[in-house]
């Protein structure tokens, strides 16, 4: 039955993960013209937007994301009316990247736009740019068409006429393709693709899967099991693993019978834990789960949870069910035999040992919230109740090993009492993402660490005894384990006092708030691309001998800023960008526009590129079958790809690998 169901959760995880393409398609967008007036159109562009996505508003200003703009290619008889204006339900809020107010959608986008008509026939070309993003990826700036001609314009006198039609193409110096321009852009686009945008995805394919799409998985899976680690070493729970196990041992008249039920109680164990995390997911939805991450009041109210947890187990007061469940569940276990038996004793360990568990599965089902997957609780209580399971198990299958389990006593106090400050220090980390948000500039970079410095410092204060909380014992002696703990608490304290001068602490990064809020900054280490043209990059590539890193990034890309300041930053990074790589970023969002457009066919349908932005982002889309940012691939002089593609993963060691990988394959070319 175990086997069954291992084989079931694997088939779910990885469906789950293999619904996480590279292309993202989360916005489509429907344009109509309705008439208002004799002489006035409103064009509206009404949009659908997948859950976990925003769209940018208008008015944002510079030096953030992409916000919504419109733009036409050629109009005869029409000119705008006022500007582009963003309607319905537009959310604000400071974002903690770009240091700015943003305006967006979630759900649904509509922006209209109005059009004066100046003349009985009127043509009207042109395109709605917007940008959209979710907690982990940015879409490139993106273009909608639409084109919209009629005779039932406003009736002029010739005077007029010319004199409009003057006026509407002088100020808006808007013009559409001659023949010999258009032809000149069929004979770039046959030159253009030829030279650089045949695809390679099917090589990038059979050189593995992209680094860095199934981390998110892994890691709340990994963060669960070690909850479920630490929940086992907790007074709760501990003690109930021989009891349960000799309930089980002696209930039975044979030793295969004993181990079966033990195996059973694991199993739901597992099934109870699991429905948890299943339950948070459909309460939530998906949407919801992506907005945690930086929604402000979400955090506020994480940060108090987590605080009011840390007061538990340091001993302020204890988490309890009401004792009526326990009674009630305990009777249902007495007066039912078999599985359902089984199961409902189950249940009684999960409500005995909440007051232990309790706070480290709030954390756990935070802290994946947070991580914006919609499978995130259900995977993170897997692996919660997996660690807590296998005890049960294990202890049934070699009884033996009963004997040799630690006896209680006041170290369990001290485990939790460590979980108490683990659990304040990850509260900061909510009030950060508030703290930003709101630009209330209380937790700031250094105030943040000068917390974290304290908060270890006490820890190792208690492990040396030099502290005692509700519960625990005076000890005559230091024992070993606290000793190391001590230590290893001091050294960590010590390891972050550099990043109040500006050291980036890549250990503690992805927690801490970012640089750019600390005051006094001594650390100059940035890394910045060589080239930010694909084509230039290639002729540096071929000169110098060295393989092309190819960065497709975004001046509103959230992520691609963190994997620069977490990631490139890192001296072994630095080295390797520098000195053997030609790095290349190409921003998808350059509004430069290419000195002659580009006609290009995608999908079945032509479209036209205007910008720099444009030619690089139809690039990743075509020659790697790509759409979002940040996304990183390795080239040879020859465009070719000398490894997988890499994407969002914060790990050093993984994208130190990714390139070591990448120059590897250039040498053996």
């Amino acid at each position: 039955m175990i086997k069954h169901f291992c084989h079931l959760f694997s088939l779910f995880l990885a469906v789950s993960t293999a619904a996480i393409a590279q292309m993202e398609d989360p916005v489509r967008f429907e344009t109509k013209a309705n008439r208002l007036s004799n002489d006035l159109l409103e064009l509206t562009f009404s949009a659908k937007v997948d859950k976990g996505w925003h769209v940018y508003a208008t008015d944002i200003g510079s030096g953030g994301p992409t916000e919504a703009t419109f733009h036409l290619d050629s109009s005869k008889g029409a000119q705008p009316d006022g500007a582009l204006q963003s309607i319905g339900q537009v959310k604000e809020e400071v974002d903690p990247i770009f240091q700015m107010p943003v305006r967006y959608f979630e759900g649904q986008a509509t922006f209209v736009q109005r059009i004066r008509l100046t003349q009985p026939e009127y043509v009207i070309q042109g395109y709605l740019e917007y940008g959209a993003c979710n907690d982990q990826n940015c879409l490139p700036p993106t273009q909608v068409e639409f084109q919209f001609s009629g005779k039932d314009g406003p009736q002029t006198s010739a005077e007029e006429k010319d004199e409009i039609t003057d006026k509407n193409f002088s100020d808006s110096e808007i013009k559409t393709f001659d023949s010999d321009e258009a032809s000149a852009v069929k004979a770039d686009r046959a030159n253009f693709e030829a030279q650089i945008y045949a695809p390679v995805i099917d090589q990038l394919q059979s050189l593995g899967e992209q680094q860095g799409r199934n981390r998110g998985l892994i890691t709340i899976f990994l963060l669960g099991f070690v909850g479920g680690l630490l929940a086992l070493l907790t007074p709760c729970v501990w003690p109930i693993i021989p009891m349960t196990v000799s309930f089980f041992l002696h209930r039975s008249s044979s030793r295969s019978r004993a181990l079966r039920e033990a195996s059973l109680y694991g199993l739901s164990i597992v099934v109870i834990y699991l429905l948890l995390g299943l339950i948070v997911t459909l309460l939530f939805g998906a949407s919801a789960l992506n907005a945690l991450s930086t929604n402000a009041l979400f955090n506020l109210f994480f940060f108090a949870l987590l605080v009011l947890f840390a007061i538990s187990f340091l001993g302020g007061f204890e988490l309890t069910l009401p004792s009526s469940w326990n009674n009630k569940i305990n009777q249902k276990a007495d007066s039912t035999t078999g599985l359902l038996s089984i199961f409902l004793m189950a249940f009684t360990l999960a409500l005995v040992s909440f007051s232990c568990t309790g706070p480290i599965i709030g954390f756990l089902l935070v802290e994946v919230s947070t991580m914006g997957s919609i499978v995130g609780p259900a995977i993170g209580m897997f692996g919660f109740a997996l660690a807590l399971a296998l005890p049960f198990s294990l202890f049934a299958l070699f009884p033996s090993w009963l004997k040799k389990m630690p006896k209680s006593g006041g170290w369990m106090n001290c485990v939790k009492v460590s979980l108490g400050f683990i659990e304040l220090a990850f509260a900061l980390k909510f009030l950060s993402v508030a703290d930003l948000a709101y630009g209330w500039h209380i937790l700031d970079r250094e105030t943040f660490l000068s917390l974290w410095i304290a908060l270890s410092l006490l820890l190792g204060l208690y492990y040396l005894g030099l502290i005692r909380f509700a519960g625990d014992e005076k000890n005559d002696h230091l024992s070993i384990p606290r000793c190391f703990l001590a230590l290893s608490s001091f050294a960590f304290a010590i390891y972050m006092v550099p990043g109040l001068w500006g050291a980036p602490l890549k250990a503690i990064s992805a927690f801490s708030p970012p640089l750019s809020t600390q005051d006094f900054n001594l650390y100059k280490n940035h890394v910045e691309a060589a080239y930010n043209d694909y084509e230039e990059g290639l002729h540096a590539a071929r000169a110098t001998g060295k393989p092309m890193l190819i960065d497709f990034t975004g001046l509103g890309c959230v992520n691609c800023r963190k994997m620069e300041n977490s990631v490139w930053t890192d001296e072994r990074v630095r080295q390797q960008l520098t000195d053997d790589f030609i790095l290349v970023s190409l921003f998808v969002d350059d509004k430069t526009p290419l000195p002659s457009r580009l006609e290009v066919e995608e999908n079945g349908t032509q479209r036209i590129l205007r910008t720099i932005g444009d030619k690089w982002s139809y690039l990743q889309r075509h020659k790697f079958g790509a759409n979002t940012q940040p996304f990183y691939v390795i080239l040879n002089e020859e465009g070719q790809p000398l490894n997988h593609s890499y994407a969002y993963d914060e790990n050093v060691d993984h994208f130190l690998l990714f390139l070591q990988k990448g120059k590897e394959n250039h040498r053996k070319h």
